[in-house]
């Protein structure tokens, strides 16, 4: 339970990385640096390239995660992980490694030309102007990573994985659930840089249903589709908004029931690779 409760604290960080927790861009940057920091996530580093995944929603050329395959990329292992043990196997790292992999080695994350990495502030990831906020961010991390070693000092080890360390694991296996299954289902296309567009791009994501998490996760799961079309809204008009527009979008809006659980399995079996359209080029 205390997990999913630092899962919306987690949440509450990324409204401020996108402007949207108040007037003040310093105050968001401050209450999200503390946030994130407080959780092992690198603030800045994280804020800047989320915001070029929404810049570059669903294309196979620029999106920044989960940008699945081509047919014709596939590795030689793919095969052999395509079975019931090794989608186990696959979705378990995913959920426990996923996120520090990602952060520290961009697993699963845009191809750069070199090495790429949340944590190195002048890695391909960044631009100048932003190299000095990485730093911020290395910072507040070695500070909260310090202060945890302090704790283990005083309450022991067993006391601090039990109180935070189980929590935070929880924390980062919603994180990538919910990541994943927002932008991974058998309806949702993808685009090369000949088709794609931003309302195209933003469009490509799904809203589940995660019952009374979506609640605890201030709504990010069951209105991620108005979050990509306006990010600078605060969470708690984006029920509001997706009420709106989902008669405005009609047949573009998606929306997918199904429970967590299976949906993530039968993504996990049927999202393997991407191929194009062969018929209409219009859809």
């Amino acid at each position: 339970m205390q997990g999913c409760i630092l899962t919306g604290v987690w949440v509450i960080a990324h409204e401020c990385g996108h402007h949207a927790f108040s007037d003040y861009q310093w105050l968001d940057d401050t209450v999200g640096l503390i946030l994130h920091s407080s959780l092992l996530v690198p603030y800045f580093s994280w804020k800047y390239s989320h915001r070029r995944h929404h810049s570059n929603t669903g294309s196979l050329e620029r999106d920044e995660v989960f940008v699945p395959k081509k047919k014709s990329g596939l590795r030689w292992w793919a095969k052999h992980f395509n079975n019931p043990r090794g989608r186990f196997l696959s979705i378990t790292i995913q959920l426990t490694l996923g996120w520090p992999l990602y952060l520290a080695f961009n697993v699963a994350g845009r191809p750069y030309d070199r090495f790429a990495c949340h944590y190195d502030p002048y890695g391909p990831i960044f631009s100048d102007r932003e190299r000095l906020q990485i730093y911020i961010s290395d910072a507040g991390v070695l500070a909260v990573a310090y202060a945890l070693y302090r704790l283990v000092l005083a309450k022991g080890v067993g006391w601090v994985i039990s109180v935070y360390g189980v929590p935070l694991l929880v924390v980062n296996a919603f994180l990538v659930m919910i990541t994943y299954l927002q932008h991974t289902h058998p309806s949702l296309p993808h685009y090369d840089s000949s088709e794609w567009d931003w309302m195209r791009g933003a469009l490509s994501t799904v809203d589940r249903d995660y019952g009374i998490l979506n609640k605890v996760f201030h709504n990010i799961t069951d209105t991620h589709v108005a979050h990509h079309l306006f990010s600078t809204m605060p969470h708690y008009h984006a029920m509001v908004a997706t009420k709106a527009i989902k008669p405005i979008l009609g047949e573009y809006y998606q929306f997918d029931g199904m429970p967590v659980y299976k949906a993530i399995w039968r993504e996990a079996k049927e999202c393997l690779y991407v191929e194009p359209d062969e018929g209409d080029k219009d859809k």
